[in-house]
């Protein structure tokens, strides 16, 4: 059986091109005893509030009709934001050499977090300034953010 994810990004994809935006990724999660249906979209220029209004509205009636998830969730539609979460091989090529935040599972050389620039990607081991942190380690990687 496919992924809830899966056959979500696949019924959204279509209405997000429509749009004129990307899919950047698609959650499900449990939080505070409750379940989140959450849709990312990208564009370039940025993601505005009828960006978001222009494909939750078609995506919801979608998801109504087709029913993909058993009980009840909340479905949200939103920016991937400027700190977006790098999960897929093809966030990876399109943010290579940015800037971003890693954080490992364990402490290695000094801590748990870099800063760094993204220099290479392979098969879920992440690169940052050179030096290179098996999958295994990895906790989560994110654009990095000046303020």
């Amino acid at each position: 059986m496919a992924k809830v994810t899966d056959v979500v990004a696949g019924l959204a994809l279509p209405i997000v091109e429509q749009a004129g935006c990307t899919l950047w990724d698609v959650e499900y999660v449990k939080e505070a005893g409750e379940w989140f249906l959450r849709v990312y979209i990208d564009r370039e220029g940025g993601v505005d509030i009828s960006c978001c209004e222009s494909v939750s509205r078609p995506l919801s009636d979608i998801l109504d009709e087709t029913d993909p998830i058993q009980g009840s969730y909340t479905f949200e539609v939103s920016s991937a934001g400027l700190n977006r979460a790098l999960k897929k091989p093809a966030h990876f090529a399109q943010c290579m050499g940015q800037k971003v935040d890693l954080r490992l599972y364990r402490p290695a050389g000094g801590g748990k977090e870099r800063i760094g620039v993204l220099t290479g990607y392979e098969d879920g081991a992440v690169s940052v300034d050179g030096v290179r942190y098996e999958k295994k380690d990895v906790a989560q990687v994110r654009l990095h953010v000046e303020f």
